[in-house]
């Protein structure tokens, strides 16, 4: 490598500590390559970071994963952890008309009111032909409200997908593309089997697997290190040669960025031409402010109940107790109100009193039961770059792993697709630019 390091000296860096940036780190450090992995927080995780309730670790954001998420599955066993691997059924339901419905199974979906048997029919029969897609192509010039309008009507659209789809992207939802709902239908399916919908989850959840990818990455000589935010890059000649982190600077001839494009846009600041940066910043995203309730009682049967009405401020009710049993977390029932937001949204500004307030005041119109002195604790959690706007020809927008930085590499879930972001693709895209790393330094 022409003005680098001989092989035995180099040294990467990984800035974030998500799953994406965890799972590099460890790629790196299994093939021999000195890695230091570098995160803002005091904890690992990303989104999937995790807090105490009830003497375990939960996640900040509710996470699973599915029954064909391969790469996440390939990495707990590489681990030798396969037997931690928990896999269970869960019910869906759906809130409409002041009513929970179920919709867990094709019977349910039969015996769904709110619509007429014929348009129950017409989505029964969209599911099934959006899965039966091949060329994801086609519809990157589509709207995903075009698409499903085609597949299943105006009244399956109206009652159905529009409400989810405002409720997740607000004014974003018209330009939504049809890539990203396809995949999604693609993905949903996958995961069932006659019916209910079978999801994974690690024992003493996602912080006990982050733990032991840090206990593997440590043996292997590599350094992880936690509330040491990367606050610059360090460039010489057109190459990175390390990054300011923890007010002092710190040696790279490999750089591997995992954080949302527009933080990775900051840290370029001056070492990349305006174009580049601006190139960084025209994928937009939405944040997410999830409420974690700790309830003395289960609300209903269901894992997941999509809140198809627009007057409530979150567009999901996740159950998490209804997955993972509620003796995990000292007999607690955990319950995730899911809210995605723009950047202007004014909830950014509420404090955390008000967003449990408005929160709990909502969920008790949906479960009158609920009583107050049922409430045992709530925890507002905040990630301003939460979820990517998936717009029609969203690859266009896509920056590559390579920059024009030498030696700086990107890993965002940004990147992802036609899939969306989640904890498996993050998986493979990290483990995939670290093997690109060490095979480039495998050549010099």
């Amino acid at each position: 490598m022409p003005g680098g390091s001989s092989r035995s000296t180099r040294r990467a860096v990984v800035i974030g500590g998500g799953f994406c940036g965890l799972a590099a780190a460890w790629q790196l450090a299994r093939d021999g390559v000195p890695v230091t992995l570098l995160e803002r927080d005091a904890s690992l995780g990303g989104l999937a970071g995790s807090f105490a309730v009830g003497g375990a670790r939960l996640e900040k954001f509710y996470h699973h994963w599915f029954a064909g998420d391969r790469h996440v599955t390939e990495l707990v066993a590489e681990l030798g952890l396969a037997d931690r691997v928990v896999r269970r059924r869960t019910r869906t339901g759906m809130y409409y008309a002041n009513r929970l419905l179920r919709f867990s199974s094709p019977l349910d979906l039969l015996r769904f009111r709110p619509l007429r048997l014929h348009d129950r029919l017409r989505l029964a029969w969209l599911v099934s032909r959006a899965r039966r897609v091949k060329d994801w192509h086609a519809l990157e010039g589509r709207t995903a409200r075009d698409w499903l309008i085609e597949l299943g009507g105006e009244a399956v659209y109206r009652i159905v997908w529009a409400p989810l789809l405002r409720g997740k992207f607000g004014r974003f939802a018209d330009d939504l593309s049809a890539v990203w709902m396809w995949n999604k239908l693609l993905l949903r399916g996958g995961s069932r089997g006659r019916g209910r919908e079978t999801l994974a989850y690690f024992r003493g959840g996602f912080a006990a697997l982050a733990d032991a990818i840090v206990e593997s990455i440590v043996a292997a000589g590599g350094q992880v290190l936690t509330g040491v935010p990367a606050t610059g890059l360090r460039v010489r000649d057109g190459r990175v040669t390390g990054v300011t982190a923890g007010g002092r600077d710190m040696d790279a001839d490999a750089v591997i960025a995992t954080p949302a494009l527009p933080i990775v846009a900051d840290l370029l600041a001056g070492h990349a031409d305006a174009e580049y940066l601006a190139s960084l910043r025209r994928i937009q995203y939405l944040g997410n402010i999830c409420v974690v309730a700790e309830l003395g009682r289960s609300l209903s049967d269901a894992y997941w109940v999509n809140v198809n009405d627009p007057s409530f401020p979150f567009v999901g009710v996740i159950e998490h107790t209804n997955f993972e049993p509620p003796a995990s977390y000292g007999g607690r029932h955990i319950v995730y109100l899911s809210r995605y937001v723009a950047e202007e949204d004014p909830a950014w500004t509420e404090s955390d009193e008000k967003v449990s307030a408005d929160s709990l005041a909502h969920l008790r119109r949906m479960f009158p039961d609920l009583r107050d002195d049922t409430v045992l604790g709530c925890h507002v959690w905040r990630e301003r770059y939460a979820q990517p706007v998936v717009v029609r020809h969203y690859g266009r927008l896509i920056p590559d792993v390579a920059t024009p930085i030498a030696g700086l590499h990107l890993a965002t879930m940004a990147q992802v697709y036609p899939e969306d972001r989640g904890t498996n693709q993050a998986i493979r895209d990290g483990r995939v630019v670290a093997r690109r790393v060490a095979a480039e330094w495998a050549v010099c």
